[in-house]
């Protein structure tokens, strides 16, 4: 919601549009399409001109409105002018086959820094508080993704392991589900799924949550169904492009989300984090001290 209670922010309705898009209706998917091919003029057009351009009726289009959570298609057009006043997050960035590489820097780094300003924005200090706490409090965290999303459920794990905690990341959905369903009540289940539709993350988490564990979700859809199954949701951003660099902007803001928990759980154990920590690095230094090859060296 904006600050009047009324739709979402502008500076994250394109983002949000982009990450409820799978969950719309085919219509209201037309109509949210024109919106993020073109939202500036979108906001310019009335609602019968949007009609026409769409292909779809007045009807849907003020559907399409009050899904994204606005009161009709005025409010959204206010909010989308609103976002057209910031010109640089509404400029096409789709990498093409004959970008020179200065472009694709640019094109990829423009992506990635947008999906990290979208995340912060939606990203607030109670939800994550919340995720926070139920961390602290377990005995055993249990992280699931797939693909790009199973790296980053790798790192959540990871990070929570260097500091004392019991956390283990699973991207095969049987190992997964064995671990799920011996999960407590107090124990945490983070699902991580861009889409929110992953059949191998919903699953685990949804055998979790019958266990009695606490559920976390990560995603950029906040009406997919892991979003639905979650007790916690945590957003993240990133738009798909035709060589993908809205999977990479994903995982890098669903880095940050992960950066924010640790952080978060890292303060609120401080001293237990800090000795672990020194602990786990003193383990690493000895390791690669008397493995390096000039110790190997007879």
């Amino acid at each position: 919601m904006d600050e009047s209670g009324n739709g979402l922010r502008a500076d994250t309705l394109v983002a949000t549009v982009r990450g409820v898009l799978p969950s719309l209706t085919p219509a209201a998917q037309t109509v949210a399409r024109l919106i993020l091919e073109d939202p500036a003029t979108v906001a310019r057009s009335t609602i019968t001109e949007l009609s026409a351009a769409s292909g779809t009726s007045e009807a849907t289009i003020v559907r399409t409105a009050r899904l994204l959570g606005f009161a009709g298609y005025p409010q959204l057009r206010l909010a989308l002018a609103a976002a057209a006043a910031q010109p640089d997050r509404l400029v096409p960035g789709d990498l093409a086959p004959d970008d020179p590489l200065s472009e694709v820097i640019q094109k990829v780094a423009r992506a990635e820094s947008e999906a990290i300003n979208d995340t912060v924005a939606q990203l607030t200090s109670e939800r994550l508080g919340l995720v926070v706490d139920a961390i602290v409090g377990a005995r055993r965290i249990d992280a699931y993704g797939v693909g790009a999303s199973g790296l980053v459920a790798e790192d959540v794990a990871q990070k929570l392991l260097r500091i004392g905690l019991s956390s283990h990341a699973f991207q095969d959905a049987h190992l997964a589900l064995t671990s799920a369903v011996l999960l407590k009540e107090g124990d945490v289940a983070i699902g991580i799924s861009t889409s929110g539709e992953t059949p191998d993350v919903i699953e685990p988490l949804s055998r979790a949550k019958e266990a009695g564990a606490t559920t976390v979700a990560i995603t950029n859809n906040p009406r997919s169904s892991i979003a639905e199954l979650a007790e916690h949701v945590l957003i993240s951003a990133g738009r798909e492009t035709e060589f993908r660099p809205g999977a990479l902007a994903s995982r890098i803001s669903q880095l940050l989300v992960v950066d924010c928990v640790f952080v978060g759980v890292a303060q609120r154990t401080f001293d237990s984090s800090q000795e672990a920590l020194a602990s786990t690095r003193r383990a690493v230094k000895e390791f690669t001290r008397r493995t390096s090859p000039a110790r190997r060296q007879p």
